[in-house]
């Protein structure tokens, strides 16, 4: 905790948490949130915050890791894309050792690959410009939040005329999946704590369909213990009125319209299509493909060849990331599969919900099904 930080204060937390237990007490029936947003899921594991919460509440991850809800195939592509002579591959370091149907991207580097780990597209970019004789595919991958970056990149490269620079699509949007998960019968969820991060840049009232349509509540939260908390404490209070609505408790930065210049920017590059999520399926509309004005910028079209796409065997990280189990229910969690040799993806990327658990929940079992 930080010394005179209102979103960190210890008295803060444990009013909060007193006054979740006491509110829970009134509750007709067990209460499950789902907190949909990577960031989230490991803010709530390192303040051990399922530990303060009554027995009747529940929280539960979502497929709110970029990396984790990335599909086997996606991966597939990049490491064939790499073995081409005339491909650098330009990529955020936790995609490095997310398995694909063959070797991870940290091995073929490892065999002499050209894969150079960024921290933004600008530095992908800057990575064409000094290889004009090869084409540097940038993997883009991530939710609304990253992609104005994306395509920020890729408006400058035309306007500069950096004809070797494109990317693999791999962005994807938050509402269509929280959509299909709000209308699963198999998924029962109470109420979510909405992306902050995404928020930002969507605003939200791009969420106002989970009340409207579900009939659940939906809270916009910060990711401190004092922001989750009040979230919880929101949701609560909805379902013992019988409300559903959509609060923006995170106002110091989200706005109901969200960020106007990046969603322009998204609409000149991007179009929604059909995406394919680790274990929701194909979802329509969750994904952002290059407009047509921008295909010439599609590493799809450059020519591979791709393997018959498969899963490491045994590993659930699909029903981790879609809520039908918590990390500790998989076979593999904790003994085959940990942070310093991960199977699923969920376990490699810092947001994973397997890494959250295995960092700082593994010791307990608060939050896993009885």
């Amino acid at each position: 905790m930080t010394p005179g930080d209102p979103y960190h204060d210890p008295a803060a937390v444990r009013s909060l948490a007193a006054a979740i237990r006491d509110e829970s007490a009134g509750l007709r029936d067990p209460l499950t949130i789902m907190e949909v947003c990577g960031s989230h899921t490991h803010a709530i594991a390192r303040a051990g915050l399922r530990s303060v919460l009554p027995p009747n509440l529940r929280l539960i991850s979502g497929p709110g890791c970029p990396v984790c809800v990335t599909p086997v195939d996606w991966l597939d592509r990049a490491v064939a894309l790499v073995r081409r002579d005339d491909v650098i591959l330009a990529t955020f370091g936790d995609l490095m050792r997310v398995p694909s149907s063959g070797p991870t991207l940290e091995a073929v580097r490892s065999e002499g690959a050209p894969v150079e780990i960024v921290y933004s597209p600008r530095d992908a970019l800057d990575i064409a410009r000094a290889h004009p004789d090869r084409t540097v595919v940038f993997l883009a991958v991530g939710f609304e939040t990253t992609a104005p970056t994306i395509a920020a990149a890729l408006v400058e490269a035309e306007r500069e005329g950096i004809r070797n620079f494109m990317i693999l699509p791999g962005n994807k949007t938050m509402p269509e999946p929280m959509r299909l998960i709000a209308s699963d019968p198999a998924i029962r969820v109470d109420g979510f704590l909405l992306p902050g991060h995404v928020s930002v840049i969507a605003g939200w009232e791009t969420f106002t369909f989970l009340a409207d349509d579900h009939g659940l509540p939906g809270v916009v939260v910060g990711f401190t213990p004092v922001d989750v908390l009040r979230g919880v404490l929101e949701v609560v209070r909805q379902r013992l009125r019988g409300e559903a609505r959509v609060a923006n408790l995170y106002g110091r930065v989200v706005t109901a319209g969200g960020n106007t210049s990046a969603r322009r920017l998204l609409d000149q590059v991007f179009v929604p299509a059909p995406a394919t999520w680790r274990g929701l399926g194909e979802i329509p509309g969750s994904g952002l493909d290059p407009a047509p004005a921008w295909a010439h910028r599609d590493a799809r079209n450059i020519d591979v060849e791709l393997p018959e796409p498969h899963e490491p065997p045994g590993c659930r990280c699909g029903d981790v990331l879609k809520g039908v189990i918590s990390p500790p229910e998989c076979p593999l969690f904790a003994t085959a599969c940990t942070p310093e040799s991960p199977v699923g993806a969920c376990m490699v990327s810092s947001e994973g919900s397997c890494a959250a658990w295995y960092r700082h929940d593994r010791l307990g079992s608060r939050g896993a099904r009885p």
